[in-house]
């Protein structure tokens, strides 16, 4: 499978953020530290994702269904017009996640998106994903309408390099602004003491952590980062009308 193309099963975790040093020390004789988490550094990932004017794409997407998609904007940093970023379309079936993805400037993503022209001389495969991605916004009618940015210890398997388990902490949101080169900030969607924990996987997960999170009393649950965020949007924005509870009052959704 290409790096343009990925196709796993994920799993997320919350565990306290107490508890984050003690499971990275249970996986490391296990796993290494991503290259991108330098001198044991986090990095920043930074996220716009599309929906339309009635948010249809995540009020689905929480509703779970057996398929979905959706489109993302993503920057390791934050970036520049003339920056590298990725723009990607995430679809799952069944449980089963993919997601297509092609790497360009910030700046031919701004003008793809409003012309819906793709870019001369792009690779093969981002040329591809970019068709797709145009037949996608022939039927959807969407633009940025969240910003989602955290910082991330990434780790991947010695034996199966497949195998990821990430830690997402100081996970921002807003739905203002919603421009990548703006910077990293936002209302946090998590409570400081809790930590999100993601474990990807194309098979099935090791064992070996099996047993650590029989160990350690931890269990994968559902949430959506997304999902999230809106279901916060749509409580307080009910809460401030002075309404009842909207019908997304219970956290957590699958990506």
């Amino acid at each position: 499978m290409s790096l343009n193309t990925f196709r796993r099963m994920e799993k997320k975790i919350h565990i306290k953020t107490s508890d984050v040093e003690l499971l990275k020390a249970r996986i490391t004789p296990f796993m290494n530290a991503d290259e991108y988490n330098k001198n044991g550094e986090p990095y920043m990932i930074c996220n716009l994702y599309y929906d339309d004017d009635s948010n249809s794409v995540i009020r689905n997407s929480i509703q779970l269904p057996k398929y979905k998609e959706k489109l993302r904007l993503r920057s390791y940093g934050t970036p520049t017009l003339d920056s590298k970023v990725f723009i990607e379309l995430k679809k799952k079936l069944n449980g089963v996640g993919t997601k297509r993805r092609a790497k360009i400037t910030l700046r031919q993503v701004n003008e793809f998106i409003e012309t819906k022209k793709i870019p001369a001389g792009l690779k093969y495969i981002d040329n591809q994903v970019l068709r797709e991605i145009e037949y996608y916004l022939s039927h959807e009618t969407v633009y940025p309408r969240t910003y989602v940015s955290y910082l991330r210890d990434a780790y991947f398997g010695k034996d199966d390099p497949s195998f990821r388990v990430t830690f997402d902490h100081d996970i921002l949101t807003r739905r203002y602004d919603l421009d990548l080169t703006l910077g990293r900030y936002g209302d946090p969607l998590l409570p400081p003491d809790i930590t999100l924990v993601e474990v990807k996987f194309s098979g099935a997960v090791p064992v070996w952590f099996s047993h650590i999170m029989s160990d350690m009393g931890i269990s994968f649950n559902t949430f959506s980062k997304y999902g999230t965020s809106f279901k916060k949007y749509t409580y307080d924005y009910s809460r401030s009308l002075g309404n009842s509870l909207p019908p997304y009052e219970k956290t957590g959704s699958q990506k």
